[in-house]
């Protein structure tokens, strides 16, 4: 079942398309959109943004009851009277990964943050305040080499120090595999940079513990990267990198969905004993926002979140993805008018698993397995390509485990094999359209 090509005319302006017919189309929308939006808001509700999602949570007391949450001060055996007397802020995601580095700080006199542009607070802010707040020692700026902050952060670890690296953009956590396009002139100097520098995270970071007997390790080393696309980053800043690690044994890779998730799972990370890739979605920085609890706590690694339950389909999802599933998942039960005659009546009351897989690397096969035995179908959604992604092994993983339960085969919802496009990146990302029309078709299989 496809849907209607002419709903993707969201993406066209008006002004920036040179086809006639869909220029005019673009217009005739957008103005008729104009002259509807004086009626009365439809009887489903507006779909869900990230802004006004319902997986974030917007009071204190929602927000000191989030699921997995430990208090690591925690003096009480019953959760619910340990909360008594914590308070809880507003934050944006920026702002909870600011926090979680200044508890990891304020705790540990080992730990150093470090990274191009940190000690002024960053390209995002992360670290605003940071090196007036513990000195200049502490959390202070390196050279414009992705090499020697990885080779630094496991030398530093290595010795016992917290190590908390971070690597401006996730899309130069590889710069090698980069320049390999630039041309057979530069091959030379661009395979020693590449073995130089994925032996760091992966020859070494990963294999530490490993290659030593457990004689010594570089579990103190925590690597952060802003990831994922912001819808205009192109194939420099809009990369999602996670797939690329799934071989670095000894690795661990953790990916939030909001402010809460990325504080917890930052101290968690943090406080590992194997290095940890922590992931941070750009475009959750400022837009996700959440009444966050000001005390110290973890979330733990390795464990997958179930947001929805239901027994028709199991859809997984990490980072800002996760909020795409949701609009999908609205559009299923609330078709909008210009999607209503595309949406089967008999799949509107379908209840569906969402499940927010977190970490990925070690990922909770056992959640998902669970859940796809109950429901028998799967959708994977991933803003990675699709060849050779986190996927793909999911799908290898489920089918072998729950082979006779699937009544519909694995589907997954990715980016394109390609380079993400400057121009075309909305095309690229994979929408709430192309989620639904996924979901639609496993649920008719």
């Amino acid at each position: 079942m496809s849907l209607n090509p002419l709903l993707l005319v969201d993406h066209v302006h008006p002004r920036k398309t040179t086809h006639p017919m869909l220029r005019t189309l673009a217009r005739s929308i957008r103005s008729g959109r104009r002259w509807q939006s004086t009626e009365a808001h439809p009887a489903g509700g507006h779909l869900p943004s990230i802004a006004t999602s319902t997986f974030l949570k917007l009071t204190r007391d929602v927000a000191l009851r989030t699921p997995g949450l430990r208090w690591v001060d925690q003096t009480d055996s019953d959760p619910t009277q340990d909360m008594v007397g914590r308070e809880t802020r507003k934050m944006n995601m920026y702002q909870a990964v600011r926090d979680a580095l200044s508890i990891a700080l304020s705790k540990d006199d080992t730990a150093v943050v470090f990274g191009e542009d940190v000690a002024f607070g960053g390209v995002f802010r992360c670290t605003m305040g940071l090196a007036e707040e513990f000195g200049r020692e502490r959390v202070f700026n390196t050279p414009l080499t992705e090499q020697g902050i990885a080779g630094f952060g496991i030398g530093l670890a290595a010795m016992g120090h917290t190590a908390i690296a971070e690597i401006q953009f996730a899309d130069y956590i590889y710069p090698a595999f980069d320049q390999v396009r630039h041309g057979p002139d530069r091959l030379c100097c661009v395979l020693m940079v590449l073995m130089f520098y994925v032996s760091k995270i992966i020859n070494e970071a990963a294999k530490y513990r490993f290659r030593s007997n457990n004689a010594f390790n570089v579990g103190k080393l925590t690597i952060r990267c802003p990831s994922m696309a912001v819808g205009h980053g192109g194939h420099y800043h809009s990369q999602s990198p996670e797939g690329f690690f799934l071989g670095g044994h000894g690795l661990k890779i953790v990916i939030p969905r909001s402010p809460i998730q990325a504080k917890g799972l930052l101290l968690g990370s943090i406080r590992d004993p194997n290095p940890v890739i922590f992931m941070e979605p750009k475009v959750l920085y400022r837009s996700s926002v959440e009444q966050v609890p000001m005390d110290d706590y973890e979330i733990p690694l390795g464990k997958a979140e179930t947001l929805m339950r239901g027994n028709d389909l199991t859809l997984v999802s990490w980072g800002s993805p996760i909020y795409h599933c949701e609009t999908a998942l609205k559009m299923l039960s609330h078709p909008p008018p210009s999607l209503a005659p595309n949406v089967p009546a008999s799949l509107r009351s379908a209840k569906i698993d969402l499940i927010d897989l977190r970490t990925i690397m070690p990922w909770d096969v056992e959640t998902i397995a669970e859940s796809v035995n109950r429901t028998g179908r799967l959708v994977v959604v991933h803003e990675a390509g699709r060849t050779g992604g986190v996927g793909a092994e999911i799908s290898a993983e489920i089918q072998k485990r729950c082979f006779l339960k699937l009544s519909a085969p694995v589907r997954l919802v990715t980016g394109w094999d390609t380079p993400v496009p400057m121009q075309f990146e909305k095309f690229y990302m994979p929408d709430a359209i192309r989620i639904l029309d996924a979901v639609m078709e496993t649920l008719t299989y």
